[in-house]
């Protein structure tokens, strides 16, 4: 009866849920967690979430490992690794245990979704791989759901505290990833992978677009829930509601996203996410209303959603033995920024919170301009529009 469920998109499907019900836990949970219980401002969180984001810096590191371990095998250590930093963080509560289990529950999150990232691509033809990554979204967000309305009422109804809230979520994750790992078959890939870095001329845009991306993506991580801690004085419940309400709308959305990509294509799509998040980021930067903050916030949401279109895209200029190491050659550039930002940001915040946001803005309107870049039907050998750039042929390096 359930054997048509042990297939690669139903495993990845799991562990895009188990990943991001424990991630979600650790992210709802710290700016209101740092605070009260470690005293952090913008410079300590700066520091935190600069941290975090080494690891995806040294997401290269996983073609080296590939050397060892099965990408499948891989990928189930990472979301127990992640699961085993986000249970130790409710326990290991001072400024230095926060440093500490961020980063641990850091490498296997950044491990797992580069291989996620990986294996998407290479288990799943390139005409479904929207709609895949879309249905991922999808579980993501009703286990982000799920995270959310429990924290909700374990807070407001049971009176749980921090650590039982981060060991349950934590535990969870660990538990999936044994179960999957008895579960599911050891699925083959349909081309060997190379076993180095591969670096490619021709995928110079797709690069760009991850660099953009990752320091974009730090102003929402980062600085938008800090404002609304910070600012408008949301309490952890408040911001797990504020959560629940986002992944609500994203639950159903997400798939449709991806049929949007395969019907206008990643250029039209992606375009009408970063001219959305230049008109977000600068309302963030003037705004005095805690509702219309929370408004922003689920619009910000929502735009990010569409990111998915630069990974739909890599995957239809892509060499298919090139995947593995490009996932995580791209989650490294997509982390340059990421590690600098938050505390370079973080100092910048003391004196104009409004001046990070204006940055965002600035970010999201380059973006835009590299989006136009994507052709109409990028394939291999057509991977950048000819409108005035140099394209660079199948047989480039």
């Amino acid at each position: 009866m359930f054997e048509r469920f042990r297939k690669p998109e139903y495993l990845l499907i799991l562990l895009a849920a188990a990943g991001s019900f424990a991630f979600a836990s650790w992210h709802t949970l710290l700016n209101n967690y740092a605070v009260e219980t470690a005293g952090f401002t913008g410079v300590e969180i700066g520091i935190l979430q600069s941290l975090r984001e080494v690891p995806g810096f040294l997401a290269f590191t996983t073609i080296f490992v590939l050397l060892i371990l099965r990408e499948q095998t891989f990928a189930l250590l990472s979301i127990a690794l992640l699961g085993l930093g986000v249970s130790l963080t409710g326990v290991l509560n001072s400024e230095y245990g926060l440093y500490f289990t961020t980063v641990l529950m850091s490498i296997g999150f950044h491990y797992y979704f580069t291989l996620q990232q990986s294996l998407t691509l290479q288990w799943v033809d390139k005409g479904r791989s929207p709609l895949v990554m879309g249905r991922q979204s999808s579980a993501r967000s009703v286990a982000s759901i799920i995270v959310f309305a429990g924290i909700w009422l374990g807070m407001e109804q049971m009176g749980m505290d921090y650590a039982w809230l981060y060991g349950i979520s934590g535990g969870v994750a660990v538990l999936v990833s044994i179960l999957a790992w008895q579960w599911f078959p050891a699925f083959t890939h349909k081309e060997p992978q190379h076993k180095h870095l591969v670096l490619r001329k021709r995928y110079w845009l797709y690069y760009a677009l991850v660099f953009m991306s990752g320091a974009r993506r730090q102003i929402f991580i980062v600085f938008a829930g800090f404002l609304m801690v910070e600012k408008f004085g949301y309490s952890a419940s408040d911001i797990a509601l504020l959560f629940l309400i986002n992944h609500v709308i994203n639950t159903p959305l997400a798939p449709r996203i991806g049929r949007l990509i395969s019907s206008w294509g990643e250029r039209r799509v992606l375009g009408i996410e970063y001219l959305g998040l230049i008109v977000i980021f600068i309302s963030y930067a003037f705004v005095e209303q805690g509702w219309l903050a929370a408004m922003l916030y689920v619009l910000d949401h929502l735009f990010f959603a569409m990111a998915i279109g630069i990974n739909s895209y890599f995957h239809k200029i892509a060499e298919p033995k090139d995947i593995a190491s490009t996932a995580g050659v791209s989650f490294t550039i997509n982390h340059i920024a990421a590690v600098v930002i938050p505390v370079l940001f973080g100092i910048i915040w003391i004196n104009s919170p409004s001046a990070v946001f204006i940055m965002g803005a600035v970010m999201a309107a380059i973006s835009f301009s590299l989006s136009r870049l994507i052709p109409d039907k990028p394939e291999i050998g057509n991977e950048v529009t000819q409108r005035g750039v140099t394209v660079y042929s199948a047989g480039s390096p």
